[in-house]
């Protein structure tokens, strides 16, 4: 069967917006850092961007599912993140970094649920598990093409001509929104409603199994968002020129395992969450004492393959529980922006943590503390979240 156009348009559409945001987002540090900024600069500004979206991602969810015009929404946000790269294209001033950076920041959130709220109104509940993965898997190969692009233009270049890539790259993604049938969207859909009357923030706020799902995630990224930084920060003490490349090759190893993994994990997840879900919480503690085992380049390379498993899992997963718990409510994108929330808040932490475990007892202990908080998320998730698959009985919600 001929796959929609509508559809194409929604990978396509996640292959650029990847491009986008890889740009605007993990080279800012270094573009700072060569430009003169002192690492406490760097840090502030990072920090202060990442604050920004955190505090944003659960109203944005709310909106999400308020708008009826969907692709209006997207392209504004898309707007709002060029913004941010004429900012940074011109001289680095406080006024224009902070403000790249709540431009940046803000408009952020908006995307990921956005594009998840078209894929649900267009395809419905019975085909989201599927077409989630593929959105996810042209995703991951967009930040593998930006990685390799921008490294390329940046040395070649200069660092300020990211931005003129992000900026550019933004045109084929505004294309890919409108080429999406705004008449395919089928607003209840989109949100998760039923025939039922939409339902406020207090019932799911006594959801347990949602809470208890937001915990867990929280959980997994306090344990995983520092290992990788960490890993960079210890080879950089006895070769600083081979970290910089050796942190490229885990993020794009990484990024490929996602691409050629993440429809598949669309399409299984149909016979079950939780399962999946405890392969990916249960590789985390293991990469973590994989990492104090060895210190060959080669080695630390592939245990990234785990990193891409949790990483794909988690991704893929996590949105189709939140769509199956939120079934019939009409607010899958504000529970998607608690999702979120939750995320920032423990990859915001996770480097807080692991730093002070470095200073008092060394890498390898902080690396078996982070392991340990993954324990915890994986314990959590089996004992207090069940399975959240139903069957659809062949009627799309």
């Amino acid at each position: 069967m001929k796959k929609p156009a509508s559809l194409r348009a929604v990978e396509w559409l996640n292959f650029f917006l990847a491009d986008v945001q890889t740009g605007l987002g993990p080279f800012l540090a270094a573009y700072l850092a060569a430009s003169g900024w002192n690492p406490g600069r760097v840090g502030f500004a990072l920090t202060f961007g990442g604050l920004v979206t955190v505090a944003m991602q659960t109203p944005a969810g709310a909106v999400v599912d308020a708008v009826h015009r969907k692709r209006a929404l997207l392209a504004i946000s898309l707007a709002v993140l060029v913004g941010g790269a004429f900012l940074l294209m011109g001289p680095l001033t406080v006024f224009s970094v902070y403000g790249a950076q709540v431009l940046i920041g803000g408009a952020a959130p908006f995307l990921a649920p956005t594009v998840a709220a078209i894929t649900l109104g267009i395809v419905g509940a019975k085909g989201f598990d599927k077409q989630f993965g593929r959105n996810q898997a042209f995703n991951s190969a967009g930040n593998v093409v930006a990685a390799l692009l921008i490294a390329y233009v940046s040395y070649t270049f200069g660092y300020r001509t990211i931005f003129v890539v992000a900026a550019l790259l933004a045109v084929p993604a505004a294309i890919s929104i409108f080429a999406v049938d705004p008449k395919q969207i089928d607003y209840e859909r989109s949100r998760g409603a039923g025939n039922e009357k939409t339902e406020g923030l207090g019932a799911l706020l006594k959801d347990r199994a949602l809470l208890f799902f937001l915990a867990a995630a929280f959980l997994f990224h306090l344990s995983n968002a520092a290992m990788l930084p960490q890993l960079g920060e210890l080879l950089a003490h006895g070769n600083p020129k081979a970290a910089a490349p050796f942190m490229s090759a885990c993020i794009i190893v990484t990024q490929i395992v996602i691409t050629i993994s993440a429809a598949w994990i669309g399409r299984r997840a149909a016979a079950g969450r939780k399962p999946l879900l405890l392969v990916g919480f249960g590789v985390l503690p293991i990469r973590g004492v994989l990492y104090t085992l060895t210190h060959a380049t080669g080695a630390l390379i592939a245990i990234q393959i785990l990193d891409g498993v949790a990483n794909t899992i988690f991704v893929v997963v996590s949105i189709l529980v939140i769509a199956d718990l939120t079934r019939g409510t009409g607010r899958f994108n504000l529970a998607g922006g608690a999702l979120a929330t939750m995320v920032g808040i423990g990859a915001a932490l996770s480097a807080t943590v692991g730093g002070q475990i470095i200073q008092r007892a060394g890498f390898s202990a902080s690396f078996l503390g982070l392991a340990a908080i993954a324990v915890l998320a994986f314990a959590l998730l089996w004992l207090a979240v069940p399975e959240t698959s139903v069957p659809l009985r062949g009627a799309e919600i």
